[in-house]
């Protein structure tokens, strides 16, 4: 393609505010289109890009700005939905960037976008695994799996860990850091297919269907009747305070997320804090964004047991920009099986 060249380029807007769960209705594409030029003596690029992410803090983005915590609102009809991807530039006005590069970064849920400051960007080092797998175990999922676990929560062989939504995008390699740890691990899921798939591909020890349970505060004692060591926080609500029963002395809780609060109007409340002082839990909420310096070394591992053998990776990919809407909302109602992703192009 040519420098200068105009192209149509569709993109994901937000059409409303969304209250309650996001629905596709919530998200239009529209096509418009785009120069591939960058702005005389700028260092910005264009990029194309190939995968996205769907991630549930983009749920947070698409509340009304008074609303939105930490992570600015997306701006109505006008500015394209923003997330993880993995992109090629096109395009390049700087100098540590060049045409062809493969990169992850922040990019726009359109075809071609514009990359005003590039050394957000990470240039992919491993293009000789899927590309797909740098919107998550080599992305974002992975380095928040990777921070969460060994960072903060400082594992040691022989503990108990237990994993909230443990076969998301993250979860699933949380399992996974544990058990080559050496720690005894159990997640949770919201469905038979997903407790098999942890218990089968993902080696955890035990797994349970939180939608089968009557009492949280049970099963969490059948499954630990020792107590847990390590909690990772994806979901927050009932199965925070079920695990405020069963943490031991001196336990971890990485707070990744709480997904079950993000579509709430008032969200629940929770009742056995008392416990983070009674048995000196440390509470550690984090966001990776934080964390960026440590990217390289996380990759490296991974890489290396991506190669061996060592992991196991499952992917939910949805074919073309259009179905990214419907990929986006599915994350909130349990559709997807593994790491959530779309499709535009795949070169």
């Amino acid at each position: 393609m040519a420098e200068g060249e105009v192209r149509p380029n569709k993109k994901v807007v937000l059409r409303n505010y969304v209250d309650g769960f996001p629905k596709e209705s919530d998200m239009k594409v529209v096509t418009d289109t785009v120069r591939l030029q960058v702005p005389h003596e700028s260092t910005a690029v264009i990029v194309k890009n190939l995968y996205l992410s769907c991630d549930p803090y983009m749920r947070v983005r698409m509340s009304r700005p008074d609303q939105s915590i930490e992570f600015p609102s997306f701006v109505l009809g006008s500015q394209v939905v923003t997330g993880y991807g993995v992109a090629k530039v096109v395009v390049s006005g700087h100098k540590d960037f060049k045409v062809g590069d493969l990169v992850l970064g922040i990019t726009g849920w359109e075809e071609y976008s514009l990359i005003s400051d590039p050394n957000s960007l990470i240039k992919i080092n491993h293009p000789e695994l899927p590309l797909s797998y740098y919107t998550g175990i080599l992305g974002m999922s992975g380095m928040t799996a990777y921070i969460g676990f060994y960072e903060i929560c400082a594992p040691k062989k022989g503990e108990f860990v237990f994993v909230s939504a443990a076969s998301g995008a993250v979860g699933q390699l949380v399992g996974q850091f544990a058990k080559l740890t050496g720690c005894y691990v159990v997640g949770s899921a919201g469905s038979d297919e997903k407790v098999n798939l942890l218990k089968e591909k993902f080696d955890f020890d035990d797994a349970f269907n939180y939608k089968k349970e009557e009492d949280l505060n049970a099963a969490l004692k059948r499954c630990f009747p020792e107590g847990i060591d390590i909690y990772f926080e994806n979901v927050g609500g009932a199965m925070l305070d079920a695990v405020l029963l069963n943490i031991r002395n001196l336990g971890r809780i990485a707070a990744c997320g709480m997904v079950s609060q993000y579509n709430l109007e008032k969200p629940e409340g929770v009742h056995n804090l008392i416990n983070i002082v009674l048995k000196r839990v440390r509470m550690e909420g984090f966001v990776p964004k934080d964390h960026c310096s440590k990217y390289r070394k996380f990759e490296e591992m991974v890489v290396q047991h991506l190669k061996s053998g060592n992991i196991t990776y499952v992917e939910d990919i949805a074919e073309g920009l259009e179905s990214a809407p419907t990929a986006l909302v599915g994350l909130f109602n349990g559709k997807n099986v593994g790491k959530q992703l779309v499709v535009i192009a795949r070169e």
